[in-house]
């Protein structure tokens, strides 16, 4: 059984059925799916593609659906028994999983461990009680675990490690979106959910507009995530009587490759902006009912993993109030500055090296298969 509950979560899920497949194909796969796990073949108890939601007023909203999800995922697990119960990452609704499934006697793997390092790190016991494997994509959470006593937690590297390659070149994007290579480049990640989309595209919008009147030459990309529709993001740019920017989507990596700078709402594309070398200004907003109340639990220095990973802020963060129009633009000129740019490409070759070597997701798989049939070697195995 594996559950996964966000697009960055199915993604990784789905790279771990392929590898599981591979190492022994004969498993069988159900549970909570998004379309890539779906693609992969895990049979849909749950479809996830509905919950991927963040903050109270937003979950509250829906908290019926999260309960029948549970209660279906809890009755298949316990109805079918499967070998392994895999989490991928949505702690918030994992966690309960985790806590029913285990006192039923069934095994239960952590895949991409939560980030209790963060903010509320008393969960930690939850994963003591009632994972059997929790395994760690961050280079510093094995330390932290295993400080409070988790002593059952592997590190295999970030999955994103060795894949993330733009499929073209500058060249070859800057032809297929009518853009001029010569010209400088700057690309805006607003976010795969609805609400980031509406609350972190206004203010980018606003840099783009003042990068226009300062720095005439700057082209701008909006970078359109797959979860989204272009339908609905250019209504919003309606909304806000802005026209004429560039749209592109199913093009992610290769907008980031191409680009000189970009606006990056806080998440893993920050870390496929760093794999890609592209300097970059981390951004995120939330309505203030959650960032005033959830922000609060929050316990580390910095938000955007990429500058959690290098242990210093290597990448300007502008959080919340901090996001306006007129300080990214800030930033991004900074960034558009040669020698500051290549002093920050150096920094994120260095948060590369720490994500680990590729091949994450065949670590993973073999460590959840020893924890099956321990006697069984599977490193190199394929059937």
């Amino acid at each position: 059984m594996i559950v996964a509950g966000e697009p960055s979560g199915d993604a990784h899920a789905a790279a771990l059925v392929k590898a599981l497949r591979e190492k022994k194909s004969d498993l069988e796969f159900f549970g909570a799916t998004g379309p890539l796990m779906r693609a992969a073949g895990v049979e849909t108890v749950v479809n996830s593609d509905d919950l991927a939601i963040m903050g109270i007023v937003e979950v509250g909203l829906v908290l019926p659906r999260f309960i029948r999800a549970f209660r279906k995922l809890r009755e298949a697990a316990v109805r079918r028994s499967p070998d392994a119960v895999v989490l991928v990452d949505w702690p918030e609704f994992n966690l309960r999983l985790a806590s029913a499934l285990h006192r039923r006697g069934l095994k239960v793997v952590y895949y991409i461990s939560p980030q209790l390092w963060a903010w509320r790190p008393g969960r930690v016991s939850k994963i003591k009680e009632n994972i059997d494997l929790l395994l760690s994509i961050l280079p510093f959470e094995v330390d932290w675990y295993k400080a409070h006593g988790v002593e059952h937690v592997e590190f295999v590297g970030h999955p994103l490690s060795g894949e993330v390659k733009a499929r073209f070149g500058r060249e070859e994007f800057c032809r297929r979106n009518g853009l001029d290579p010569a010209r400088p480049i700057v690309s805006f990640l607003p976010g795969s959910r609805q609400k980031e989309l509406e609350r972190i595209l206004p203010p980018m919008l606003e840099a783009i507009e003042a990068l226009r009147t300062m720095r005439p030459e700057v082209q701008a990309v909006v970078v359109v995530a797959p979860s989204r529709t272009l339908e609905e993001t250019y209504a919003l740019m309606s909304r806000y009587q802005f026209e004429g920017v560039k749209l592109v989507q199913q093009q992610t990596r290769e907008a980031l490759g191409a680009s000189d700078a970009a606006a990056v709402a806080s998440g893993t594309a920050t870390l496929e902006a760093a794999l890609l070398e592209t300097p970059m200004v981390v951004v995120y907003r939330e309505s203030p009912v959650n960032w005033h109340t959830l922000g609060r639990l929050i316990t580390v220095q910095h938000y955007g993993l990429v500058n959690l990973v290098a242990g210093k802020e290597i990448a300007k963060e502008l959080m919340q109030d901090q996001l306006t129009g007129a300080n990214l633009t800030q930033e991004l000129l900074k960034l558009l500055d040669p020698q500051t740019n290549n002093a920050m490409r150096a920094q994120l070759r260095t948060v590369a090296r720490a994500l680990g070597e590729p091949g994450a997701s065949q670590r993973a798989a073999e460590l959840i298969l020893r924890s099956i049939t321990p006697s069984t070697n599977y490193t190199n195995q394929s059937v």
